[in-house]
């Protein structure tokens, strides 16, 4: 792929060659996502609310938050509910949090509906009852007693109320006291606003200490969020998208020459043409390259980016592109009386090739065929050779391994007269119109070799 920008026709031959491929993987990350769910999934999820009378601000609302799922909370709705289990293991499905409008929601999250309900109702029961708690050792007294202030304060008030009605009336008289009874009248006044913003500051500490369930928690309907079927959608999609991302990666990373100017840049020589070659899986198994059934239904035997080749429909039109890459080995003096053909251990498309080549010649230009090692190629010297061709399958060699095979052509005296391109063709090798009788590609190769 080299390193141009990834364009949407790439994306589509990576779907139209290896969607078997994605597909399995889709099938995977389906599996993987359902079994996550397991593991994952919250399961069934209800909040119940808790009114918290008086003024609170930002901070106390926070605290409150934190004692609604605090241990000694959890521990007594466990204690409650008898499933068996400690407010430790309660911790991980309640969650509560603050509103401004002074209300605590408690969420709460089960396997069933009805777990779910019950846990909710539990714990904010709890929260209410320990909540009380923290205002006193007795709440009972501690009431009785913010009880008893209030009715001293209003009682004060009654009293003021009268002296001033007293002094009132007194001060209808007129006389030089006068003066004096209004400056008492203001003083009671203020003792009066004093008392009464004291029994405002009692009412609201008694009304503090109240909190209030403001209903049961609801049945929960259906699962929540993520459910079995998110986590499945979610994990067939994401092993689909890692899947094409994978290719790629995979495409951009590999230095296989597919290119035929390439190949004939690195070779040092021209593109006779490209053919292709049936490779059946005898061929593997002779080369050590078996492919095991699946991965052959899958498509891994092909690389999707290969350039496109269509394959030929019978034997003849096979042998017709294989004379016309024949018909282009010769210069100006004449064609060539032999010619080496240079294939490597590990390419059996090539080496398939080559033998095909040399079914076609019949002898003109007479073909001798050349096995190297791909790791360390070297060529022997081969007496009255014209030259050599290079056979190799597509997207096989990198460019430095193209330039071995060519400098081991030149430290054998050899010329480099072109290369020749092998696509493995995905029908069987033996056409309905081949003869019993013709050789395999193994056979031919065996015999030239």
């Amino acid at each position: 792929m080299g390193d141009d920008t990834v364009r949407l026709s790439t994306i589509g031959r990576i779907l139209r060659n290896r969607w078997r491929v994605l597909a399995a993987l889709a099938v995977l990350g389906a599996l993987v996502g359902a079994g996550a769910s397991l593991l994952f999934s919250p399961g069934y999820r209800t909040s119940t609310s808790v009114l918290l009378q008086g003024s609170r601000d930002a901070g106390e609302l926070l605290t409150e938050a934190q004692v609604a799922t605090s241990t000694v909370v959890l521990d007594r709705a466990a204690q409650a509910l008898g499933w068996g289990v400690s407010g430790t293991a309660l911790s991980g499905n309640v969650k509560a949090g603050a509103s401004q409008a002074n209300i605590i929601d408690i969420t709460a999250t089960a396997d069933t509906p009805d777990k779910a309900q019950k846990l909710a109702d539990q714990v904010a029961n709890a929260y209410v009852a320990y909540t009380a708690q923290l205002f006193g050792a007795n709440s009972d007294a501690a009431s009785q007693v913010a009880q008893e202030q209030a009715n001293a304060l209003r009682h004060q008030v009654q009293e003021t109320n009268d002296r001033i009605t007293e002094l009132s009336q007194s001060a209808q008289k007129l006389s030089v006291e006068t003066v004096d009874v209004r400056t008492q009248l203001e003083q009671l006044r203020s003792d009066l606003a004093d008392a009464m913003l004291k029994l405002d500051q009692s009412d609201q500490t008694i009304s503090q200490t109240r909190t209030v369930v403001m209903g049961s928690a609801q049945l929960p309907t259906s699962p929540a969020s993520p459910t079995l079927i998110q986590f499945t959608g979610g994990g067939a999609v994401a092993f689909f998208l890692l899947g094409v991302l994978g290719h790629l990666i995979g495409a951009r990373a590999d230095r296989r020459l597919r290119d035929e100017q390439e190949i004939g840049s690195a070779v040092g020589g021209p593109v006779l043409g490209s053919v292709d070659v049936p490779v059946d899986r005898h061929t593997h198994q002779a080369t050590g390259k078996a492919r095991h059934a699946w991965s052959r239904w899958l498509g891994l035997d092909r690389a999707w980016n290969e350039p496109e080749l269509l394959p030929s429909v019978d034997r003849a039109s096979r042998e017709v592109r294989y004379r016309r890459v024949l018909s282009r080995l010769g210069d100006d003096r004449g064609t060539f009386g032999l010619v080496v053909l240079l294939v490597a251990d590990d390419d059996p498309a090539g080496r398939g090739a080559a033998a095909q080549l040399v079914a076609a010649s019949a002898g003109r230009p007479e073909l001798r065929i050349v096995v190297t090692s791909a790791a360390r190629p070297t060529v022997g010297e081969v007496e009255g050779a014209d030259g050599v061709v290079v056979v190799q399958g597509s997207g096989t060699r990198t460019g430095w391994e193209l330039v071995d095979l060519a400098t081991a052509c030149g430290d054998a005296g050899l010329r480099v007269l072109g290369t020749v391109v092998a696509h493995p063709a995905r029908t069987s090798p033996r056409s309905a119109d081949e003869p019993a009788g013709a050789p395999r590609t193994d056979e031919a190769l065996a015999g030239s070799a």
